[in-house]
């Protein structure tokens, strides 16, 4: 009895030295996303024994961040579980990577102490920029990228006597073809656009390299001003005014509330995230088209390349080694080719690799799809200057939501387009410099030391899905 009972206890004792090392992944990937992330972690875990990832989805993305701060905060409280990786909206990047190492771990060093290899510039550039040090090594893996497109309803086209295979490809061309829309057509409503400064302000000024920001966009520093009040951004939106006054241009909330109006097919142009196209597709009862962000033909350089949208995994600070590998095996799984290719096709967004471009390519899938093909020619149209890699600001969805409510003032008319951008810009650099004064030793992006203190996360003003 006593050998049995001597081999039994080393049998639980081999049992509980080969149970797998769990990893936790936190995420804001909801109904068929969030299926998608599932379907990646069980694959992986299937892929090999030593570790098991566990998905947890914690709702959008401001709850998703506030679920990791808490955690972290709770510490080592018993029954508090803690993430290892976490899906954070490329707003709050600068707001990560403020954050000290003991909070947030930068990828490219848990992968380099892990010997997994993970190269920036195999990449997207426009992608990688954005979650990228002033060496150019990845802060947190890109994961979910969009881009900014037009949709149109080729049905309505038809009916208007256009051409449904020549979208507008400028803004100018917009004018004749929603007076067709409205006049021949009969269409209630010409165009409408979702997330009004991610496309009319941001991707607007880098699809014209154009300046946002100073210092590059704020990606060399924090101590970066607002400069989007230029004129060019200034006509632009003047002559989104003026399509209001004429209703060609309605304008539907700062979210995606356009893309409701689109389906029902009240409005024929609609410019929002290319991650929406399966959605769209889903809920339209008519053929639409996909086509390149406008622009205007009159600006020397442009098209330039647009930005992206979307998130990126930070792996947090506070375990144990053994962890840290389990965390890296799982992202280098999350960059190979094929598990890009794979989410991309069947989520609508970008591949985040030009490897996983080039797969999705030689599959035909991009025959079959065309649609899915356009957002990640846009984004490689050029290769990125200093003002089109991307946008990194301090609370920059505080920024946004003044940006938005200055914007509306517009659509109001009680401000012009001029003291609108005007007051967005300065109201906006207040918010940076108390950034800034929070932050300035804590910035990892720039030349300074190590944080000392955590940033506080921004407020999420209600990001779906970008």
């Amino acid at each position: 009895m006593r050998h049995v009972l001597v081999g039994l206890a080393l049998l639980c004792s081999a049992a509980v030295q080969a149970a797998p090392t769990e990893i936790q992944f936190w995420h804001a990937m909801g109904g068929p996303l969030g299926d998608q992330v599932e379907a990646i972690a069980q694959r992986f875990n299937a892929s090999q024994k030593d570790y098991v990832v566990a998905t947890a989805y914690k709702g959008n993305y401001d709850e998703t961040m506030s679920a990791a701060v808490n955690a972290f905060r709770a510490g080592k409280a018993p029954h508090v579980v803690q993430p290892h990786v976490v899906q954070v909206y490329e707003l709050a990047t600068a707001n990560m990577m403020a954050a000290p190492n003991n909070v947030v771990r930068p990828v490219w060093q848990v992968m380099a102490e892990a010997g997994e290899k993970l190269d920036a510039k195999a990449f997207v550039p426009a992608v990688a920029s954005y979650f990228s040090d002033a060496q150019g090594r990845l802060e947190a893996l890109p994961f979910n990228s969009s881009t900014p497109m037009l949709f149109y309803n080729k049905d309505a086209f038809r009916a208007a006597k256009l051409d449904p295979d020549k979208p507008p490809k400028t803004w100018y061309e917009f004018v004749p073809t929603i007076a067709a829309l409205k006049d021949v057509a009969g269409l209630p409503c010409g165009y409408v656009t979702s997330w009004q400064s991610w496309v009319h302000l941001e991707n607007a000024s880098a699809w014209h390299n154009q300046e946002f920001a100073t210092r590059h966009n704020g990606l060399a520093g924090l101590d970066a001003k607002l400069s989007f009040n230029t004129h060019l951004m200034m006509r632009h939106i003047s002559t989104l005014a003026s399509w209001v006054k004429a209703e060609y241009f309605t304008p539907t909330g700062r979210r995606d509330d356009a893309e409701a109006r689109f389906t029902t097919g009240a409005c024929a142009l609609l410019t929002a995230s290319s991650s929406t196209y399966a959605e769209l597709r889903e809920a339209a009862k008519f053929d639409f088209g996909v086509s390149p962000l406008p622009y205007y033909d009159d600006v020397k350089g442009a098209p330039q390349n647009t930005l992206i949208g979307g998130g990126g995994l930070w792996v947090i600070g506070g375990h144990k080694k053994p962890e840290y590998q389990g965390v890296a095996k799982f992202l280098a799984y999350l960059a190979k080719p094929e598990v890009q290719a794979d989410w991309h096709q069947k989520t609508g967004y970008v591949p985040t690799t030009l490897a996983a471009y080039e797969l999705t390519k030689k599959s035909g899938f991009y025959d079959k799809n065309p649609g899915h093909e356009l957002a990640i020619r846009q984004l490689l149209l050029k290769n990125p200057t200093s003002d089109s890699k991307g946008i990194r600001l301090g609370d920059f969805v505080r920024i946004r939501t003044i940006i938005d409510e200055e914007l509306d003032q517009v659509w109001a008319f009680t401000k012009t387009p001029k003291q609108a951008l005007d007051a967005a810009v300065e109201r906006g650099n207040v918010v940076l410099r108390q950034f800034e004064a929070a932050n300035r030793v804590a910035a990892r992006h720039s030349a300074a030391a190590p944080a000392k203190k955590a940033a506080k996360p921004a407020a999420d003003p209600g990001a779906k899905k970008k």
